[in-house]
C-alpha cells in the first residue's frame, strides 16, 4: 500500500465496502490498481494469478476477495451450526504463516471485520488442531502437509464444503518440488469437495507465468489457465558485490575472510538479515560474528534443525525490533514482512537468479523504497557468480525451475490418504488427480500399479500382509485395510524426508568373506557424498586416507588406505544447484575482458593471468586442461554446470579413462569445474589421438557407462528410501513411537534388494530412477552440455597448472577443519599454485 492514486476512485468505491474505504482513507492511502482488478476479477468468478515486486500489496490483494466476501456474510446466529474454512491460505513456511496472521490481523481488527482467522502448522498444538475441525475459523493458514492431513480425514466434506478461495502464496516456491505435487493433489480434492472454490496464486518471481496458470485451476480439459495480473515498476533493488580489502580466497565456502567487513555493515545498519545456503554454514558464520562482536549486538540464528520454541523466540524479537541482525536459511527467505530491516547480507553465492531476488526482497519490504543487498562471495569463482546473479537481478530475469511432471510416490501417498477419508472408485479417483496440472498427463496404467502398489506393496511383497493397506469392497471401491492404517498414514504424511548423517567406522576385513567388523567412529559424513561412492574408492576423512568399503545401516564402513593420494574428494558446498541460467552468465562473463571492470581487481587480475598462461574458453565451449604435476597428470575441465552434473560427469569420465589404460586414481567436483588425475599422460593421449576428446565426452557415456554406474553405487539403494517413505512402503513413525534412522534404512535396503532382483519394473524403483535422474544426478542437464560441446572443445596441453585451475586443485584431498590455521594454509597452498602457474616467485 503507498499513496499512489487509485486506478480511478470512483471504481474503488463501487467494488470495495464502505469499511474498507473509510480505512484507507484514514492512513492516507489509496487501493493500488492491481488490488482492485484481482477483485473484481475473483468477484466475477475467476481464479487468478498476481505477478508483482516485494511490497507491491500482494498478501492484501490476495485476501481482499474473502475480506469483502466475509464483510458482507450474515452472522452466525446463536445455535446455528458453525460454518467451515471459508479461505484457506496456504505457505511454505511455518514462519510466512505466523507472520501472515500476524499482518493481517491488524487490518481485519481496525476495520472491525467479523472474521476469524488461525493458524495450523506442525508447531499447532494437537488440542488445537482438533478445535478447529469443530469450530474452525473463517481463514485458516496452513501448510501443504497439513492440508494433505485434512482432505484425509473422514469430516474432510463438512469442514470444507463452503470453502470459497484458497490463497497460495509465493506459489513458485511451493509447485516446483514433491511438496508442490502432494498440494496440487490436495486442490484437486478441494475442488471435489468445494466445486465452486477458486484460486489465487501470489508469486514475485515467476519464469514460466502460464505453468502457473494451468497449475492453479482443473486441468480437464488440459491447457485451462487462469487469470494473471502482473505488476511492473517498483523501486531498483540496490545490491553490491562485497570489495574486500582482504585477499579473496582462491576455494572455501566459509567467507570468514569478510566477517570484519559484515559486522561493520550490521553496525551501521538498523537491522539487518544474513543469508546462507545451509544450516553449517549458518552455525559457522554465526559463531563468527559473536567471536568479534565487541559492542554485544543482539544477534540471533534461525534455521530448520532449531527448537521451535526458540525460532519463535527470533521472531518475536525480530517483530519488536530488537534483533540487530538474523542469521538464517531458507526459513526466512519467503515473504516475511519486517519493516525495520533495511540490509540483507548473502554469505556465498545465490546459485539462482531468483532466489536472489526472492532473498533481497526481504529489505525494506516496500515497494516504493529500494531494496539493499551486499553480496559476499566466499571465493573466487563465486566473484563470478555474484556478478552473474546480479545483473541478472536488475534485468529482471527469472530461473526458477521448471514444474516436473507429477512424483509417483506421492501419488501413492495421495491415494492412501483418499481411502482413509473415505471409500473411492479408482475411476473417479483418476479422474479427480488428472485435474491437478502436475498429473494431467497420467496414464491409466500407471494409476492402475500404483493403486496395486498400495493394496499389496507390488507382486514381489504382495505376500506379506503388512503391505496390504487398502481392500477392494464388493461394490469395486477400495477402502483402508485395518483403521491402524489411517493412523500411520497421519503421522507420516509430508514429503520432506531428512537426509542423516553417517557415522564412519574405521574398520577392518575378517575373512575371505570380506566381513567388516567394529572399529572406532573417525566422526560423521554427509549421506549425499557417501552416496556417490562404490566400494574401493578412497577419500580424505580425520585427516586419513580411507577406502570406502560398504554401508550397513546409518554406519559407513571404511578402512585405513594408506598414502596420501584419495581418490574422491569431498566437495563442501551449498547444497542448491547453480542455475543454467546463472552457468551460462558466468561462461559469458569469462569470454568477455570488457566485462571484467565489474569484478573485483585481485579477481580481474586472475582472469587476466589464465589469459595470459593459457586461454578463456568462449560461452558454448568446453576448455579441457591437462598438465602434470609431481608424478601425476591432471585433466581439469570448466563445464560451469553445477556439482550434481559435475560430480556424475566425474563418475563416469573415470570409468572411461580406465577402459582406455589411462590409470585415474580420482577426480573432484565443485559447481564450476572438475579434476581427474591419473598416472599415464592424458595430454599425450589426447594429443596422439590415442583417445580423441570427442569421443571421451561423447553422449552415449549416459547409457551403458550410466547403469554400470548405478549398480555399483549405493546411490538408487538411498533414494529408493526417501521414495518409500513418502510412498508409505516404510513408516518413519508408528503410534507412540518413532522409527530410528537406522531401522528405516534396514527396512528400506532389505526391500530394495528384494524389488531389484524379483521385480525390477516395480513402480518404486520407476520413482528412484526418475528422483536420481534429476535430483541427484542431473542427468538432463548434463545431456545438454555434452550435445552443446560437441566439436566445440577447447584443448590446452599446459606444463605446469594453470591460474583458473588453482581453485580445483586446492579442493584435492582437502579435509574440512574450521579454523583460521586451516585458512592460512589454504591461502599459503594457493599462493604456491599461482607461483607454479605463473612460472614466478611471487604469487599473482
Amino acid at each position: 500500500m503507498n499513496t499512489r492514486p487509485a486506478l480511478s476512485a470512483e471504481r474503488s468505491a463501487a467494488i470495495l465496502p464502505a469499511p474498507f474505504l473509510k480505512w484507507f482513507a484514514e492512513r492516507g492511502w489509496s487501493p493500488r490498481p492491481h488490488q482492485i482488478d484481482l477483485l473484481a476479477r475473483a468477484q466475477n468468478g475467476a481464479s487468478v494469478l498476481l505477478i508483482a515486486p516485494t511490497g507491491a500489496g500482494k498478501t492484501l490483494a490476495g485476501f481482499l476477495p474473502s475480506l469483502v466476501d466475509l464483510s458482507n456474510r450474515p452472522k452466525r446466529k446463536p445455535g446455528e451450526p458453525y460454518r467451515g474454512v471459508h479461505t484457506l491460505y496456504i505457505s511454505p513456511l511455518k514462519a510466512l504463516a505466523v507472520d501472515i496472521e500476524r499482518n493481517l490481523g491488524k487490518p481485519v481488527a481496525e476495520m472491525g471485520l467479523p472474521v476469524t482467522m488461525e493458524t495450523r502448522t506442525g508447531d499447532t498444538p494437537a488440542h488445537k488442531r482438533q478445535r478447529q475441525k469443530f469450530v474452525p475459523p473463517d481463514i485458516l493458514l496452513t501448510t501443504p502437509e497439513q492440508l494433505a492431513l485434512l482432505i484425509a480425514s473422514k469430516d474432510a466434506e463438512r469442514f470444507f464444503s463452503g470453502l470459497c478461495y484458497v490463497v497460495l502464496d509465493e506459489l513458485h516456491s511451493l509447485v516446483t518440488s514433491k511438496r508442490g505435487h502432494l498440494l496440487s493433489l490436495g486442490l484437486a480434492r478441494l475442488r471435489r469437495l468445494a466445486p465452486r472454490l477458486q484460486s489465487i496464486g501470489l508469486s514475485a518471481t515467476v519464469a514460466e507465468p502460464d505453468a502457473l496458470r494451468r497449475w492453479l485451476v482443473p486441468q480437464n480439459p488440459p491447457g485451462e489457465m487462469a487469470d494473471s495480473i502482473t505488476v511492473g515498476g517498483g523501486a531498483k533493488p540496490v545490491i553490491t558485490i562485497l570489495d574486500s580489502a582482504g585477499h579473496v580466497p582462491w576455494s572455501g565456502h566459509s567467507a570468514r575472510y569478510a566477517i570484519p567487513e559484515i559486522y561493520e555493515a550490521i553496525r551501521r545498519h538498523r537491522t539487518t538479515l544474513l543469508f546462507v545456503n545451509t544450516r553449517s554454514q549458518a552455525e559457522l558464520l554465526f559463531q563468527e560474528l559473536w567471536r568479534v562482536n565487541e559492542e554485544t549486538l543482539p544477534i540471533a540464528l534461525h534455521h530448520g534443525s532449531l527448537d521451535v520454541g526458540q525460532r519463535r523466540r527470533v521472531e518475536k524479537a525480530m517483530e519488536a525490533n530488537a534483533l540487530r541482525a538474523v542469521v538464517a536459511t531458507s526459513t526466512l527467505d519467503l515473504g516475511i514482512d519486517w519493516g525495520d530491516v533495511d540490509l540483507v547480507v548473502h554469505v556465498g553465492a545465490p546459485k539462482g537468479a531468483s532466489r536472489l531476488a526472492q532473498r533481497i526482497g526481504r529489505s525494506n519490504h516496500r515497494m516504493d523504497e529500494p531494496s539493499r543487498a551486499i553480496l559476499v562471495p566466499a571465493n573466487r569463482f563465486e566473484v563470478l557468480e555474484c556478478r552473474a546473479a546480479l545483473d541478472a537481478n536488475y534485468l529482471g530475469a527469472q530461473d526458477t525451475p521448471p514444474l516436473a511432471e507429477g512424483a509417483l510416490d506421492v501419488l501413492a501417498q495421495h491415494v492412501l490418504g483418499m481411502a482413509c477419508a473415505e471409500p473411492f472408485h479408482a475411476e473417479e479417483l483418476l479422474e479427480e488427480i488428472r485435474s491437478a496440472a502436475p498429473y494431467a498427463t497420467l496414464d491409466a496404467a500407471i494409476f492402475d500399479r500404483v493403486i496395486d502398489f498400495v493394496a499389496t506393496g507390488g507382486y514381489a511383497l504382495r505376500s506379506y500382509e503388512r503391505y496390504a493397506r487398502i481392500r477392494q469392497m464388493q461394490d469395486g471401491r477400495w477402502r483402508i485395510a485395518h483403521p491402524r492404517v489411517a493412523q500411520q498414514y497421519r503421522l507420516n504424511v509430508g514429503t520432506i524426508v531428512e537426509a542423516p548423517m553417517l557415522k564412519v567406522r574405521l574398520t577392518r576385513h575378517r575373512g575371505r568373506g570380506g566381513n567388516v567388523r567394529g572399529g572406532p567412529v573417525l566422526g560423521e559424513i554427509e549421506e549425499y557424498f557417501v552416496e556417490t561412492l562404490a566400494p574401493g574408492d578412497t577419500f580424505l576423512f580425520a585427516g586419513k586416507v580411507v577406502r570406502f568399503e560398504g554401508i550397513r545401516e546409518n554406519e559407513c564402513y571404511v578402512t585405513s588406505a594408506g598414502g596420501n593420494d584419495p581418490k574422491v574428494a569431498s566437495y563442501m558446498g551449498g547444497k542448491f544447484p547453480l542455475s543454467t541460467y546463472l552457468a551460462t552468465e558466468v561462461r559469458s562473463m569469462l569470454a568477455d575482458p570488457s566485462r571484467w571492470h565489474l569484478l573485483p581487481e585481485q579477481v580481474a587480475d586472475w582472469l587476466r593471468l589464465q589469459k595470459d598462461v593459457s586461454v578463456l574458453p568462449h560461452r558454448e565451449d568446453l576448455l579441457v586442461e591437462t598438465f602434470p604435476r609431481g608424478d601425476r597428470f591432471y585433466m581439469v575441465a570448466y563445464p560451469f554446470e553445477g556439482r550434481l552434473a559435475h560430480q556424475t560427469l566425474g563418475m563416469l569420465l573415470t570409468r572411461r579413462l580406465e577402459r582406455a589404460g589411462a590409470h585415474p586414481l580420482g577426480f573432484v567436483a565443485t559447481d564450476y569445474s572438475l579434476a581427474i588425475w591419473s598416472l599415464e599422460d592424458m595430454g599425450r593421449m589426447f594429443r596422439s589421438g590415442a583417445l580423441p576428446l570427442a569421443d571421451l565426452y561423447a553422449e552415449d557415456m549416459l547409457g551403458d557407462d550410466l547403469e554400470a554406474w548405478l549398480a555399483d553405487s549405493w546411490m538408487l539403494k538411498r533414494t529408493f528410501r526417501n521414495c518409500a517413505v513418502i510412498a508409505g512402503l516404510i513408516e518413519r513413525r508408528h503410534p507412540g513411537q518413532e522409527k530410528t534412522g537406522r531401522q528405516v534404512t534396514v527396512s528400506a535396503d532389505l526391500i530394495y534388494d528384494v524389488l531389484r532382483t524379483h521385480q525390477p519394473d516395480h513402480i518404486l524403483l520407476q520413482a528412484t530412477r526418475a528422483d536420481a535422474a534429476a535430483g541427484l544426478l542431473d542427468v538432463k542437464r548434463l545431456g545438454e552440455m555434452l550435445s552443446r560441446i560437441r566439436g566445440r572443445i577447447m584443448h590446452k596441453d599446459l606444463d605446469r597448472i594453470s591460474p583458473l585451475a588453482v581453485p580445483i586443485m586446492l579442493e584435492i584431498g582437502r579435509e574440512s577443519v574450521n579454523g583460521e590455521a586451516n585458512d592460512m594454509l589454504l591461502a599459503e597452498t594457493a599462493d604456491a599454485l599461482i607461483e607454479e602457474a605463473m612460472g614466478t616467485e611471487q604469487a599473482g
